[in-house]
């Protein structure tokens, strides 16, 4: 999403980062191109100036262009002062003392709240806990149904009532109590969008939420929309006090600024950010991390995280030990590739990695196109087991098997042997060498 936002500030920070010496001239020039940058992605233009102000008033000090380094000096107040941009309070969530915890999820029409609900589910249960979704959308048709779809397919209990039998607020308050039955720690109410300038239906809102007494009121916001999202969330806090808010569909091509300006503007924290359309596509929200990655310094952390729900470790001490005695083959291969798939598209996993999201741009596209990942998924599936675990057996004729079973060239299973075999080498080297630094000849 902050692709162009990224480019732009960037090129602007190594600028300065390349001067040996700052004037307050060049901070000015620098800070004018950062909040011209900052109003093309669509950031809120009073945001954007007290930002600027912000960093300039931290920046023309005799402590920073007097330093050895200023450019780094400016950089690091830049990254500062956008991780506070970003900060709004109490981004987390937690269990209240009472039975069940509630939340209520509230937003326009086609921001995304039900599958959202869906997410924040199993987001919770990776963190142990269990919870109810409660169908509480009466008036869209499909609402109940995907709702239900998406709890089965996920193994989450759904709570759901005839639409034409029942009102919002009974089955909101009925679905409270199955949860107390249940004994889930948590209750996520799905209700119907609207807008905020409908007067009945915010009304609706306003007894579902006096009904219920949710500890979380969540607004659930289509990032892709800009400054209408920020509209939205006055307007939703005024009426029913939001606690937080989920930023759905960071992962598309809009500029950002939503994201930048809305908790400045509403005082209310991001709660999630929602980074694709599987299920297991909700991030916990960081100012700090979403900041680095803004300013392409990566977000190892949130990296972390994802690889460690990708490979258990178990998996992990496997694959070291084959790497150690080189034993690596394409069976096992295939699963790297499943588990790297279960983090997300190799773009955003870039962008995790400091330094990487820029230098991908200047690397082949075939190289980092999450096509590619799929053709070669495909080549290894239309492998028998055998084939897999020898592939030296693999001659032109079942080449060319293979090539029509996954829709591919021969040339292609060709390039994916010749690259493997050129990993295998690399593996065997290393299993050799106890000294690291031995490899080093390698690249002579």
């Amino acid at each position: 999403m902050f692709e162009n936002l990224t480019d732009k500030l960037t090129g602007i920070l190594n600028k300065l980062s390349n001067k040996g010496r700052l004037t307050e001239a060049d901070v000015d020039e620098a800070l004018s191109l950062v909040r011209r940058s900052l109003l093309e992605a669509d950031v809120n233009f009073r945001v954007a100036r007290d930002f600027v102000a912000a960093v300039k008033a931290r920046s023309i000090g005799s402590d920073v262009l007097e330093s050895l380094s200023p450019g780094q000096q400016v950089i690091k107040i830049v990254h500062e002062e956008l991780t506070s941009l970003l900060t709004g309070g109490d981004h987390s969530m937690t269990l209240s003392s009472q039975p069940v915890t509630t939340i209520m999820l509230v937003g326009l029409q086609g921001s995304g709240k039900t599958t959202t609900a869906a997410k924040l589910a199993l987001d919770l249960r990776r963190q142990g806990h269990k919870s109810l979704l409660i169908a509480a959308d009466l008036r869209r048709p499909a609402a109940i149904l995907q709702l239900e779809t998406l709890g089965k397919q996920l193994d989450v209990p759904v709570y759901s009532e005839d639409p034409k039998k029942t009102t919002v607020v009974k089955v909101a308050k009925n679905g409270l109590e199955k949860a107390k039955q249940l004994g889930v720690n948590w209750a996520i109410i799905d209700t119907g969008g609207r807008l905020q300038i409908d007067e009945e239906l915010m009304e609706e809102l306003a007894d579902v939420k006096k009904a219920t007494n949710p500890q979380e009121v969540l607004l659930v916001v289509d990032a892709m929309t800009g400054q209408e999202a920020v509209s939205a969330a006055e307007g939703f806090h005024e009426r029913v006090s939001l606690t937080g808010l989920i930023m759905s569909k960071m992962d598309g091509d809009a500029r950002g600024g939503a994201a930048l300006s809305i908790t400045r503007v509403t005082g209310v924290p991001i709660k999630y950010i929602g980074v694709g359309e599987r299920p297991d596509g909700l991030e916990a929200f960081h100012p700090d991390r979403l900041a680095s990655r803004i300013l392409a310094m990566g977000d190892i952390l949130t990296l972390i995280e994802k690889a460690q729900d990708a490979v258990d470790e178990k998996t992990a001490a496997e694959m070291e030990k084959k790497f150690r005695q080189a034993t690596f083959d394409l069976e096992d291969f295939l699963g790297q590739i499943q588990s790297v798939k279960k983090m997300g598209s190799l773009s955003s996993v870039m962008e995790m990695i400091p330094g990487m999201s820029q230098l991908s741009k200047k690397m082949p596209m075939g190289d980092l196109d999450d096509g590619r990942i799929e053709r070669i998924e495909a080549i290894i599936r239309s492998m028998t087991p055998q084939e897999r675990q020898r592939p030296e057996i693999l001659n032109g004729s079942r080449r060319r098997r293979i090539a029509n079973g996954s829709g591919t060239t021969p040339q292609d299973i060709n390039q994916l042997l010749n690259q493997f075999k050129q990993t295998q080498k690399l593996m065997k080297q290393m299993s050799k060498s106890r000294n690291p630094m031995s490899l080093m000849k390698m690249f002579k």
